[in-house]
């Protein structure tokens, strides 16, 4: 009976034994059971999202690869007591968009340094923040995850790949020298928590871009 630590490269230490089986049970359908927040879409700008200050307000918007993650987002905007609203990008591709709304402000402030969109150091991902990255730029690599980010802002990776792990979701920053940059999270206990932690995939069509422990 094996009660310690599985210390990892990168300073990722995860439970084993009867308190892995423990934290495991507590952390299923996480996503399901928080309570919706304007700030999970935070989780949007940590991949290709956008926020944009409009005097004493914010709108986030995200474009995104096929219309049922727009639709999915769309929803989890709703449900944290915002309005969405479905466009089509000038290049032909789904974009979801908030209304603007005074509690998106707080969010804009933490993360735009000057003109530019910038992780703020001291985010941690929550589950649905989580989930909203994963609908908005997560995807299947072979027997690895993507959570892509945002090619336009280098300098935010090593930061969310640090959020990543802060989560409990140990990842691997790949792709910085080209035009899709993502952290690429492997092993099947690594992918299970991140599967665990943002729920069930929201349709059929979802299932094949949805983690696989």
């Amino acid at each position: 009976m094996h009660f310690g630590t599985d210390r990892r490269v990168g300073g990722d230490c995860r439970p084993t034994g009867i308190y892995a089986h423990h934290v495991s049970q507590l952390s299923l359908f996480s996503a399901e059971q928080t309570e919706p927040s304007p700030r999970d879409l935070a989780g949007l700008l940590a991949t290709s999202g956008q926020i944009v200050q409009l005097g004493g307000s914010a709108r986030v918007s995200v474009v995104v690869a096929d219309e049922w993650r727009a639709q999915a987002i769309a929803s989890m905007i709703d449900e944290a007591g915002l309005r969405s609203q479905l466009d089509t990008s000038d290049e032909g591709s789904p974009l979801v968009r908030t209304l603007a709304a005074p509690e998106l402000q707080p969010m804009a402030v933490a993360w735009t340094r000057g003109a530019a969109k910038a992780a703020p150091s001291t985010w941690v991902p929550g589950p649905r923040a989580l989930r909203a990255w994963a609908l908005a730029g997560g995807d299947v690599d072979g027997v690895h995850y993507l959570l892509a980010l945002d090619p336009h802002a280098p300098e935010s990776a090593p930061v969310l790949a640090t959020a990543l792990m802060r989560a409990g979701v140990a990842p691997t920053l790949v792709g910085t020298r080209g035009s899709k940059p993502a952290l690429r999270v492997s092993g099947h206990r690594r992918l299970l928590r991140l599967r665990e932690s943002i729920g069930d995939p929201p349709t059929a069509a979802a299932e094949a871009h949805w983690p696989r422990p």
